[in-house]
């Protein structure tokens, strides 16, 4: 491990996670005392638990009582069977929980803090830069092997492909043969920050794409990944006779489809969210953060609690420093891509709409007839994986690619080799 490492900001945003859970479980006494005296409504899911909660709570007087008497006390905290003595014991016993699950959280997110583990440096030839993009290339002595052109998220670095250098998923490509050549967006410079979906596609992801072909004189597979996979789709349909084959991994395309609740917000927040954007000229990254903690607040909470459970010196550990580490590091986008992305594919829906357009050409699925493949990750919660499978069912020369993975898992989990990896090589080797 490297000990010299950067001072660790997450999980961000940090002050959005520590209020969330101070809320919720300080808000638990009050909400007890109003389940106590039968007002708390219940979460479908979960009134089976309160009751069986209830039932723990209420003395067994009744067989003792009338059969209707019975009935109507057992399980009703508001019986005059449950007394102030058993309230007073759960209550401490709330508040010691609660102390505990705080207590628990600080000691999770101090230890991630103070992890030794620290990313290996590691270094790829840029075969081409242009502002803040690079193109990496993962083999440069595999002069013969076949291109593989990797369009990452433009939200988040493309190093989840390759978390453990060597060993990720393009390490597994160039030792199976292939010659990754990825897409290093960087973070918006002074002359990105006014980029559209347009300039990254027709202009940066176009000549990224000549790039290969001259230094390849092959025709390279496009894969993309999530947003990465739009902006393939857009490439291929722009140059199909100078791609063999597009490959779509956990790629969104009807975001209506299983869409969370944070999405049908999204028209009242884009007076004051565009406001922001213009004003700053960016989505700042801890705002895209806080977009995605939308789709589960406790999410974060939850897994920082259990990492305060693990050995520090685990592989379980590492690995999960690991990931986190990268999703904090994400980048934010420019001004004009996040009004395209947060107001139109995902307020307006606008690609399945067919109403996104690039450099003024509409992109249709139907129009892309290369050889493609679309992985879709069945307990993806980032992506649905029906938003994913409208994309696979609108291409016309499409194969789908289901995996029991997550929209991450897919890419860093000790299962990602067998369960996807496999699989699209497989795919790619059948082209």
């Amino acid at each position: 491990m490297d000990q010299k490492r950067a001072v660790r900001s997450g999980p961000r945003p940090l002050p959005l996670h520590l209020t969330t859970a101070m809320l919720t479980w300080l808000s638990s006494p009050n909400a007890s005392k109003l389940w106590k005296n039968g007002s708390l409504p219940w979460n479908p899911t979960l009134r089976p638990r309160a009751e069986a909660l209830a039932n723990a709570l209420t003395p067994d007087l009744t067989p003792d009582l009338a059969p209707d008497q019975a009935a109507k006390s057992q399980g009703n905290p508001n019986s005059p069977d449950v007394t102030e003595e058993i309230w007073a014991e759960f209550s401490q016993a709330l508040e010691a929980e609660i102390g505990r699950r705080a207590n628990d959280l600080l000691t999770g997110i101090l230890a991630y803090r103070r992890h030794p583990y620290s990313r290996p440096d590691e270094t790829h030839p840029a075969v081409w830069s242009e502002g803040t993009t690079h193109l990496l290339d993962y083999a440069p002595g595999a002069r013969k092997a076949t291109p593989v052109l990797v369009v990452p998220s433009l939200v988040n670095r493309h190093y989840v492909l390759d978390l453990v250098p060597g060993q990720g998923f393009l390490g597994f490509l160039v030792a199976s043969g292939y010659r990754p050549m990825v897409v290093d967006w960087g973070a918006p410079g002074e002359i990105e920050s006014n980029f559209t979906l347009t300039d990254y596609i027709a202009g940066r992801l176009e000549r990224v794409l000549d790039t290969v072909l001259a230094e390849t004189e092959q025709q390279p597979i496009v894969l993309g990944y999530c947003m990465g996979g739009l902006l393939a789709l857009a490439l291929a349909g722009r140059r199909a006779k100078d791609v063999a084959g597009l490959a779509l991994l956990a790629t969104p395309w009807d975001f209506a489809e299983d869409a969370p609740a944070i999405v049908a917000g999204l028209p009242a927040l884009e007076p004051s969210l565009g406001a922001t954007i213009d004003s700053v000229g960016i989505l700042p990254t801890d705002l895209i953060q806080a977009l995605f903690f939308g789709l589960d607040p406790m999410q974060v909470i939850r897994k920082f609690l259990r990492f305060a459970e693990l050995d520090p010196d685990s592989a379980e550990a590492m690995e999960f420093v690991a990931v986190e580490d990268w999703l904090n590091d994400g980048v934010p986008l420019a001004g004009p891509v996040a009004r395209e992305a947060l107001f139109g594919w995902y307020g307006r829906n606008t690609p399945a709409g067919l109403a996104w357009r690039v450099a003024g050409d509409v992109v249709d699925p139907g129009d892309v007839t290369v050889p493609a493949l679309a992985v879709i990750p069945s307990r993806d919660r980032i992506v649905p994986p029906g938003s994913a499978r409208a994309l696979a069912r609108a291409l016309p020369n499409c194969r789908e690619l289901a995996t029991p993975l997550g929209h991450i898992g897919m890419a860093v989990s000790r299962s990602a080799r067998k369960r996807a990896w496999l699989g699209i090589l497989q795919w790619m080797e059948n082209i």
